[in-house]
Formats: structure tokens, C-alpha cells, sequence
């Protein structure tokens, strides 16, 4: 869900051919960043996307009500906007309000990533997923574990002195 640049989700394209991912942004620059680095520049209008790869250019919140229940094996959130403000709470995208609806799509055993640099969002990250029953939460990792691509966002808050936290939690 929001893939920045596009970084994320062509790494996990090319290390599971056999897997398909749907891409979720709803920014034009990351849209576009994304596709600039699978079309060439003038194949434009005939240049095939990956086979293993479906873009969603709205809300993934929209995507995840219409999928079936038990759909997804993995979701990914990487570094999202941590909406400091406390009437921009709503907005995150782990929020108890709609738990529910992500349990519902992941598959019993499936793993949601997310990741983040920003305390407010890592101390709401923590509380919210304390307080629910709907997934096994682990303490978070401090370092990225293996097998988690970089991303440029993790490189920026590396860089500036933050402290990126990792979540790897599965849906029971």
C-alpha cells in the first residue's frame, strides 16, 4: 500500500516471478516514477508490464473491500505518511477502525509488513496493535530484516538520524 518510487515493488517482482503483486498509490509522481522504470523511454504505448505485476492508482483501502476473503498472503506497508497531527489520525492506515477489513483479506498465517521512522507513528503502531486480537504481534525489529528489500525512504530516515522500527505480524 503506497509504494513511493516504486522501489518496494520491483524488488519483490523480480525475487518472486511465480507471485503476483498488486501495487497500490495514489500519487501521480509515484505512479509514474514506478513506470518510468519498467517502460522505456518511447514504449510508452506498447510496452508490456511485468506479468506478476497490477497497478491501483486509488485508495488501497477501495482495493482491499472489493478483494475476496482470505485473498492476500503478504501486505506491505512501507514507511507511510504518519499523519502527525491527532485529527490526521483517522487517516493512518493502521487504525483499529479498519483492522477488521485487513484481517478479513490476509489468510489465516498471512504476514503484514510495516515499517516506519517516525515516533508518533511507531508509538501508534504499538498501541494499536497491542489493543487488537486479529493478528500475533511480535516486538517490532530494530534492524531491517532479511529477506525486507531497502527502500529509499528507509536510506532518507537512516540518514537523518532516525530510527526505522519493523513489524512482522501475522494474521491468526
Amino acid at each position: 500500500m503506497g509504494y513511493g518510487g516504486g522501489e518496494h515493488a520491483l524488488d519483490q517482482i523480480a525475487a518472486h516471478p511465480g507471485i503476483g503483486l498488486i501495487a497500490c498509490e495514489v500519487f501521480v509522481s509515484g505512479i509514474c516514477s514506478l513506470l518510468s522504470r519498467l517502460v522505456p523511454e518511447g514504449g510508452e504505448a506498447t510496452a508490456a508490464l511485468p506479468g506478476n505485476l497490477r497497478l491501483w492508482d486509488d485508495d488501497a483501502r477501495v482495493l482491499l473491500r472489493l478483494l475476496p476473503t482470505g485473498s492476500l498472503d503478504r501486505l506491505f506497508l512501507m514507511f507511510p505518511d504518519p499523519w502527525p497531527k491527532a485529527r490526521h489520525a483517522k487517516r493512518r492506515f493502521v487504525h483499529p477502525a479498519f483492522l477488521p477489513e485487513l484481517a478479513r483479506v490476509l489468510r489465516p498465517g498471512a504476514e503484514w509488513r510495516i515499517a516506519s521512522d517516525d515516533p508518533t507513528y511507531q508509538a501508534w503502531v504499538a498501541e494499536v496493535l497491542a489493543a487488537q486480537t486479529l493478528f500475533d504481534v511480535p516486538p517490532p525489529a530494530t534492524e531491517r530484516p532479511e529477506g525486507w528489500p531497502p527502500t529509499r525512504y528507509e536510506a532518507k530516515a537512516v540518514k537523518a538520524g532516525r530510527r526505522p522500527m519493523y513489524w512482522s505480524v501475522q494474521r491468526k
